[in-house]
C-alpha cells in the first residue's frame, strides 16, 4: 500500500517556532535520508494523528508532497504527547528505489481459531513477537506477513524460520537464529482435563 500526504516547507526553527506551529494546529518533522539534504516540515496535526492510527502507515511507502514536490519516504519516528492525544513531531525517512531499506513490518495471526491447540487442546494463544526487522527493495515492501498458526498444537511453538516471507524480503535477525514467534500455552484445566478422560 502506497500513501499519499501533503506536507509544507518550514522555514522558522526552533521551540518557540515549534510551539506556535502546534497552537496553529500544525506538527513540526524533518524529511532526511539520501543524498538530499534534509528538510523541516510541517503536517496538519488531524491529517498526521488519523494516519498513524492506521497500523499500515507506520510500514508502508509515503508519497510526501512537499510544496507540489514528490519524495517517496517512511514513517521513521514521531513524538507524541504522554497523555494528550497530540502529535509533537514526525520524522520521514527518503527512500531509493533502488536501494534495499530496512525497516520494521507488523505480523498478523491467523487461524488461531482452528489450531488443534486452541480448537482441540483447550490452550491459548501466546504472541512472542508482534513485529519483525526485514530488508528489501521499496516495491517489495509488504504490508504486514502472515504468520499461519492451523497447524499449531498445545505445548508447541511456531519460529520465524516456519513463518513465509513475501517474494524479495529477507529477514534482519539479532541475537537469537530462530526466535519464536507464536506459542500456545495449555491452560492447566485443560490440561487435567485431557489426563483424566483416558482414565474414565
Amino acid at each position: 500500500m502506497i500513501f499519499e500526504f501533503n506536507a509544507d516547507k518550514r522555514n522558522d526553527q526552533g521551540t518557540g517556532a515549534s510551539r506556535r506551529l502546534r497552537r496553529a494546529g500544525k506538527v513540526p518533522g524533518i524529511v532526511y535520508g539520501g543524498t538530499a539534504a534534509p528538510i523541516s516540515i510541517e503536517v496538519d496535526h488531524n491529517a498526521i494523528y488519523l494516519a498513524l492510527r492506521k497500523e499500515a502507515f507506520h510500514s508502508s511507502l509515503i508519497n510526501l508532497n512537499i510544496d507540489g514536490k514528490k519524495e517517496s519516504v517512511l514513517l521513521r519516528d514521531y513524538q507524541a504527547h504522554p497523555y494528550k492525544a497530540i502529535v509533537l513531531h514526525v520524522d520521514f525517512q527518503r527512500v531509493d528505489p533502488n536501494q534495499k531499506l530496512h525497516t520494521k513490518v507488523p505480523l498478523h495471526f491467523v487461524n488461531a481459531d482452528i489450531a488443534p491447540g486452541v480448537k482441540l487442546g483447550g490452550g491459548i494463544v501466546s504472541h512472542v513477537l508482534n513485529e519483525v526487522e526485514v530488508t528489501c527493495l521499496a516495491a517489495d515492501l509488504p504490508e504486514f506477513i502472515e504468520v499461519d498458526l492451523k497447524d499449531l498444537a498445545a505445548g508447541h511453538s511456531i519460529h520465524i524460520a516456519d513463518v513465509k516471507l513475501p517474494k524479495g524480503v529477507a529477514l534482519v535477525q539479532h541475537g537469537q537464529d530462530n526466535p519464536v514467534v507464536a506459542t500456545i500455552m495449555t491452560v492447566r484445566g485443560a490440561a487435567a482435563a485431557e489426563e483424566a478422560a483416558p482414565a474414565a
